[in-house]
């Protein structure tokens, strides 16, 4: 496979990642229970939030891989299965949004722009991976991230996420979470090809009577260039906790950074024309006086 450009800016055909389509996920969990046991992840809480049947609650350093469950009151049409639902599947009732939610592999990364260590470091297959024994645990990378999804493991202070199975890819293999996956419901591959399978599914569920159907995060021209992972989902973003437009943190240091030298010079260019005009004065007023004693 060939090389991803450093900034991320023009990924190569080498370039995988994820399409995870939330209309077949059945909620097993299976994905996080293979991500635990590949990346030797430490239980991170067994008990349920209390508001679904979600145990993990969202992305962490512990937790590389999370379902959520969403339960909504919606009208059942004819697509949508759930309880309530009359004979010709119509009616009132409510309905399950399962999605399995993981680090964005964003093409702009906030996170890898701020590390001052270089931890964070774009591989050749186009993922964003923490070199955990580079890692000083500053914590810049974990606000620079508008999905939220870094954090710093606590009593080890490093910061950790999915590494989209780096070491797996090397000897050739697909993603543990991909691999457990019973539905399909998280698809790995070249990233071009599962943007083209991802839009041909939308068209398709949009035909069978899924209108709420849509992309998140395959459009090259978004505030982070594209994801590296991203989803088939049956609602707006903000229902699966999801930004609705994110931008990458990192978009106007560029402009910040010429501003603060404009200042800088602006500001030394006034120092300059101050010592300037008082080293005259002081000069003007020396000769004066000189003039004096002489008449004196």
């Amino acid at each position: 496979m060939s090389a991803v450009a450093p900034d991320g800016a023009a990924p190569g055909d080498g370039r995988v990642g994820f399409f995870t389509d939330t209309s077949v996920c059945i909620g097993c969990k299976a994905c996080e229970v293979a991500c635990k046991e590949w990346n030797a992840l430490p239980e991170d809480g067994l008990a349920l939030t209390g508001m679904s049947y979600d145990n993990t609650g969202a992305l962490g350093a512990s937790t590389w891989r999370h379902v959520a469950f969403i339960e909504q009151s919606e009208p059942l049409g004819g697509q949508r299965a759930g309880a309530g639902a009359g004979e010709d599947g119509g009616g009132e009732g409510f309905r399950w949004l399962m999605a399995s939610d993981v680090c964005k592999h964003c093409t702009h990364a906030a996170c890898l722009d701020v590390c001052p260590t270089g931890a964070l470091f774009r591989t050749e297959f186009g993922s964003v991976v923490v070199q955990q024994d580079i890692c000083n645990g500053c914590g810049y990378c974990v606000p620079a991230c508008p999905f939220g999804v870094i954090e710093q493991r606590e009593g080890d202070g490093r910061a950790w996420k999915c590494t989209l199975c780096y070491d797996r890819l090397g000897a050739g293999k697909e993603p543990a979470c991909a691999k457990a996956c019973p539905t399909d419901s998280i698809q790995f591959g070249p990233l071009e090809e599962l943007r083209e399978r991802a839009a041909a599914r939308v068209e398709r569920l949009h035909e069978t009577g899924v209108p709420d159907a849509r992309l998140y995060g395959a459009d090259p021209e978004d505030g982070v260039g594209g994801a590296g992972a991203f989803f088939l989902l049956l609602d707006r973003p903000e229902v699966y906790g999801l930004p609705p437009d994110p931008v990458v943190t990192t978009r106007d240091l560029p402009a910040m950074w010429r501003g603060a030298g404009a200042a800088a010079l602006a500001l030394l260019g006034g120092l300059a024309a101050v010592f300037a005009g008082a080293g005259r004065a002081g000069g003007r007023s020396g000769g004066r006086s000189a003039g004096k004693g002489r008449r004196r």
